[in-house]
C-alpha cells in the first residue's frame, strides 16, 4: 500500500475497533505517558473516547482528526513532528485538497475503495473550526504525555482568530421570502398519474423540511427521533429529545408539525401513531427502516439543489439561487431559530428550543437591532438626496 494514497489508508480506530491503522506502524509511548497507545491513531482514539457520550461531537471531531492524520501520513510524518510552519501548510491543504482524486469524492461507506475524507474544499469558517478542534486535540495529547509541544500555541495572529471564532450574527439561513418560496416549491402538486414512489418522496420531503423548520433539530436528532418521543399533555404535544452533550429537553410541537406526522403515519401502516409507536419518525421508502443521518443529509442537499435548478429555470433572483445551492441541512436549524426570533419568541424560550447552554449563543439569532440600526442609518444621506423618504 502506498502511504501517499489516502484512498488506500485505513481510517483511524473506532471505539469498537482498537486496531492500529495500517501504514502508521507502531511507536513506543513516550516515557510517563498517561494513556495506553502504540501509535498516533490509538492516541487520537483515546482522545475521541472522551466524547463517546456525544455521538454528533464524536463524529465531527473524528473527521477533523482523521484528515490531519491522513495528511501527515501522506508526508511520512507523525504528530510529534508537527511544527508551526506545518500548520499553515495544512490550512492551505484544507482550502484546496490536492491531488483532487486522492482526497475528494462523494459520500461512500468508510470501507468502500472510493471513500475520500473530503466532499470538497473547506470554507474559511470550516477551516477555522477544524483548527479549533485540532488545537484542543493536540492540547489534550500534550496533557496526556503523548506529545511534548503544542504548535498551535505559536499561532499568535491565528490564535486570536481561533479564540474569537464565534460569528457575532448567524448569516447561514434563508430569509423569510426565500423560505416561503422554498416551502411553496416543496408543496407543489404532483402530476396526474404520479407513481407510488413519487408520492412517498414528495411526502417525505415535506415532512423532513417541516420537521427541520418547525422544531429546529440537529440532523442527528432528526434521524434518531421516534414516534414514541412525542408526548401529549393537557392537549398539547411535546417532543422529548436528547441532544448535543446528552442534554435532555422537551420541545413544544406546533399543530402544523403534528399534521405532517399524522399524514406520514397513515402511509406507514396500521398501529403507527405519535406517542404510541416505537418506529422512527423519518423513514426510508419501505415505510419501516429509519432514515440515517448521512442519507438524510444527502436528501436535504439534493432538495436544495433541485429547488435552485427550478428557480434558475424560472429566471429567479441569482443571489437567491446561489443561496439555495450553498445551503446545507444545518441552515434549516439556523433558519428556524432566526424566524422564531423575528416572530417575537422570547430569548429564554428560544434558548430552550435550541438546547443552548448559554444565552449569548442564542442571541446570535436576533437581528432586530441590526434592522433598526440600518433603518436609522438611512437617515444619514448625501446632500440633495433629501427629497426621497428614507427606507
Amino acid at each position: 500500500m502506498s502511504r501517499s494514497d489516502p484512498a488506500a489508508a485505513v481510517p483511524i480506530p473506532t471505539l469498537d475497533m482498537p486496531t492500529v491503522a495500517e501504514g502508521r506502524g507502531h511507536q513506543p509511548a513516550p516515557f510517563g505517558a498517561a494513556i495506553l497507545a502504540n501509535s498516533d491513531a490509538e492516541a487520537v482514539a483515546a482522545w475521541l473516547q472522551e466524547y463517546r457520550a456525544s455521538p454528533q461531537t464524536l463524529r465531527s471531531y473524528r473527521r477533523e482528526a482523521e484528515r490531519l492524520l491522513l495528511w501527515l501520513d501522506s508526508r511520512d510524518m507523525r504528530l510529534c513532528e508537527l511544527r508551526r510552519p506545518h500548520l499553515d501548510e495544512f490550512e492551505a491543504f484544507l482550502a484546496d485538497p490536492q491531488p483532487h482524486h486522492y482526497w475528494i469524492g462523494p459520500v461512500k461507506p468508510r470501507r468502500n475503495p472510493q471513500w475520500r475524507p473530503f466532499r470538497g474544499p473547506l470554507s474559511p469558517a470550516s477551516r477555522r473550526q477544524s483548527l479549533v478542534i485540532l488545537q484542543g486535540m493536540v492540547g489534550w495529547l500534550l496533557e496526556a504525555g503523548w506529545l511534548t509541544h503544542n504548535p498551535f500555541r505559536l499561532m499568535r495572529d491565528k490564535r486570536r482568530r481561533l479564540d474569537n471564532s464565534r460569528d457575532t450574527r448567524i448569516e447561514r439561513y434563508l430569509e423569510r421570502p426565500l423560505w416561503e418560496w422554498l416551502w411553496s416549491w416543496l408543496n407543489r402538486p404532483l402530476a396526474d398519474g404520479a407513481s407510488d414512489r413519487q408520492v412517498k418522496l414528495w411526502q417525505r420531503r415535506r415532512l423532513v423540511f417541516g420537521f427541520a423548520y418547525l422544531l429546529a433539530p440537529r440532523i442527528s436528532e432528526m434521524s434518531e427521533a421516534r414516534l414514541s418521543d412525542l408526548a401529549l399533555r393537557e392537549g398539547r404535544w411535546w417532543w422529548r429529545v436528547v441532544g448535543k452533550g446528552g442534554k435532555y429537553a422537551e420541545i413544544p410541537v406546533p399543530p402544523d408539525m403534528m399534521q405532517l406526522i399524522k399524514s406520514a403515519c397513515e402511509h406507514y401502516g396500521p398501529g403507527e401513531a405519535p406517542g404510541y409507536s416505537e418506529g422512527p419518525i423519518l423513514r426510508r421508502l419501505d415505510g419501516k427502516t429509519a432514515l440515517g443521518a448521512n442519507h438524510l443529509y444527502r436528501l436535504i442537499r439534493k432538495a436544495f439543489a433541485d429547488a435552485a435548478d427550478t428557480m434558475e429555470q424560472q429566471g429567479g433572483d441569482e443571489l437567491a439561487t446561489a443561496r439555495l445551492r450553498q445551503a446545507t441541512p444545518h441552515w434549516l436549524r439556523h433558519t428556524a431559530l432566526t424566524h422564531q426570533a423575528q416572530a417575537g419568541v422570547e430569548l429564554r424560550y428560544l434558548a430552550e428550543s435550541a438546547r443552548h447552554s448559554r444565552l449569548d449563543t442564542t442571541a446570535r439569532y436576533l437581528h432586530t437591532e441590526d434592522e433598526e440600526w440600518h433603518r436609522q442609518q438611512s437617515w444619514h444621506r448625501l446632500p440633495g438626496a433629501g427629497d426621497r423618504e428614507p427606507d
